[in-house]
């Protein structure tokens, strides 16, 4: 019997070309489930998933899991989709609420915190997000994923933690990565990697098929594909990845 492998992937705006090529390469068979990054996590490490794309920040803490592709979710300058907004300077921040959606780039504002901003805030888990209505002095709110794009424009301040990593580090950025379990086998991986390779070849019409489309007819959306998320696991994405890995941040949030 074929093995059909279960993945687990982000369903955010920016994995739409993965999904589509997941669905319409006719080279794999794959079981595909759907769910925001912290969830694609738990999919995998609870053995729901044998293949899975995860916050980057979750694989070291993983045995018996590899790296496999050649793709990430990434970024070279801004990434838009990952950010930190406040009504004051940064610096100022006594509160840091941290999407719950989130695993890698909870830890990356920890790193900038230390490295950059300079700053011990307190930091919060923030599940009901109408704490952004309505914001205190010192509040400020680490946001990803689609639901950015509702906030764009609402806050003084607004920090791409893409641009602020590259500023620190001189390196790109990988947010997520494939991974798999030992003993997937070697066939399926190259599948996968073909996969994906189709559904970034066929970004266009990935955004075509999806939600995406809106009243613009796509064009932002693949704008922000195209110019604001960079697909390629590289060389300096792999230095960038050691470079968090070694940092050794780990916030945890408390409860509010």
């Amino acid at each position: 019997m074929a093995f059909i492998p279960k993945i687990t992937a982000v369903s955010y705006l920016n994995t739409i070309p993965f999904v589509y090529g997941l669905q319409h390469a006719d080279n794999l068979r794959a079981d595909l489930t759907l769910a925001p990054p912290a969830d694609c996590a738990r999919n995998y490490i609870e053995g729901r998933a044998d293949i899975a794309l995860l916050p980057a920040a979750v694989v070291p803490t993983l045995q018996e899991t590899n790296i496999i592709t050649d793709y990430c979710i990434g970024a070279v300058g801004a990434v838009r989709t990952v950010v930190v907004m406040s009504n004051e300077p940064i610096t100022a921040a006594k509160r840091i609420w941290l999407d719950a959606h989130s695993r890698t780039s909870v830890q990356l504002c920890g790193y900038l915190a230390k490295h950059k901003w300079h700053i011990e805030p307190e930091w919060i888990h923030m599940a009901d997000y109408a704490r952004m209505e309505k914001p205190e002095p010192g509040d400020a709110f680490l946001v990803i994923g689609d639901k950015v794009f509702g906030y764009e424009g609402r806050f003084a301040y607004t920090y791409d933690l893409a641009i602020e990593w590259r500023e620190v580090t001189k390196l790109p950025f990988a947010f997520a990565v494939w991974v798999a379990r030992k003993g997937v086998p070697y066939e399926v991986t190259d599948e996968l990697q073909h996969a994906l390779t189709f559904g970034i070849e066929h970004t266009w019409e990935a955004v075509a098929e999806s939600s995406y489309m809106g009243t613009d007819n796509g064009l932002t959306a693949y704008d922000y594909l195209t110019r604001n998320i960079d697909f390629i696991l590289d060389e300096e994405k792999h230095r960038a990845l050691k470079k968090f890995w070694d940092a050794g941040i780990r916030i945890v949030p408390r409860s509010y």
